[in-house]
């Protein structure tokens, strides 16, 4: 090769690897553009999140609007925000009141075990019942007309909610909705907060024949249209248990003193020890 051709042919080289050299660089460039807007937009979105999660925060939860609510109550109610819940024949003499709550374990085993014969004896008109509904074991608590929600979820007023919606079809499908809640099939661990699915409500309602299939009702429990009343039981709860000294469910009381089983502190767990107590207690 001719010097002046050896010559030519670095410069060509130089040429393409300083050509190549500006490409790379322009390359680079536009890298570091694109990775500096992507951190923009990241920490955007970062700053976004955290005031979306801020936002929600200082949301009220779903029950803490319920308590403001425009208050529905259920059909087969009285009292000024139909709290006062009573089965049973007007003719009893005698009225008992029950108190208990939807997520409470052993109210699902009274309810197994003592429940046919308190329902037998509501039937055949030895007394009337009152419920008294609870939603402590959500965490809630408070005192006479004040109510505070708690954090262990909200499974109970739920429940209590779509027992407003059976109760608004009629007593008898409120009962029987109540006591297939209890059942061993559908009640729930203390721990799992299950009731707090409607369509989990909903299929245990599909057992009750005045509820399965029943739009109205379904709509109802879906909306949460006794949502504001299932609060407002939590806070006759509370009335109720200062008035009487209870202090858990279940817990039964007649004529203002506590129906107690053999230990002589809580409700009957037993048929037998049920039937001891009603029965003293009817004569007194």
């Amino acid at each position: 090769m001719s010097q002046r051709n050896s010559q030519q042919a670095k410069a060509t080289a130089r040429e393409r690897l300083r050509a190549e050299r500006e490409r790379q660089a322009k390359k680079d460039a536009r890298k570091r553009q694109f990775l500096v807007a992507g951190g923009v937009v990241a920490v955007l979105a970062i700053g976004a999140g955290i005031a979306v999660a801020v936002a929600q925060g200082n949301k009220p939860s779903q029950w803490e609007s319920a308590k403001s609510d425009t208050l529905v109550k259920p059909k087969n109610t009285s009292g000024a925000n139909g709290t006062t819940v009573v089965l049973g024949k007007d003719s009893a003499k005698k009225t008992l009141t029950l108190f208990e709550d939807p997520r409470c374990p052993i109210c699902s085993q009274f309810e197994q075990t003592v429940g046919p014969d308190l329902h037998a004896d509501l039937d055949a008109g030895k007394f009337k019942v009152e419920y008294v509904g609870a939603t402590f074991l959500d965490g809630d608590s408070g005192s006479g007309s004040k109510i505070d929600l708690g954090s262990r979820g909200s499974g109970s007023k739920n429940a209590m909610s779509a027992l407003g919606a059976a109760l608004n079809v009629s007593p008898d499908a409120f009962l029987d909705y109540k006591t297939a809640m209890y059942a061993k099939k559908w009640h729930p661990d203390e721990t799992d907060d299950k009731l707090n699915s409607d369509s989990y409500l909903l299929k245990i309602a599909a057992t009750v024949p005045a509820l399965k299939d029943n739009a109205t009702f379904e709509k109802q429990v879906k909306d949460g249209t006794y949502d504001r009343w299932a609060i407002e039981m939590s806070k006759n709860f509370n009335k109720q248990s200062d008035k009487y000294g209870v202090t858990g469910t279940p817990s039964l009381v007649m004529d203002g003193k506590k129906i107690v089983g053999s230990d002589g502190q809580n409700a009957p767990m037993t048929a037998a020890d049920y039937r001891t107590a009603i029965d003293t207690a009817l004569k007194g």
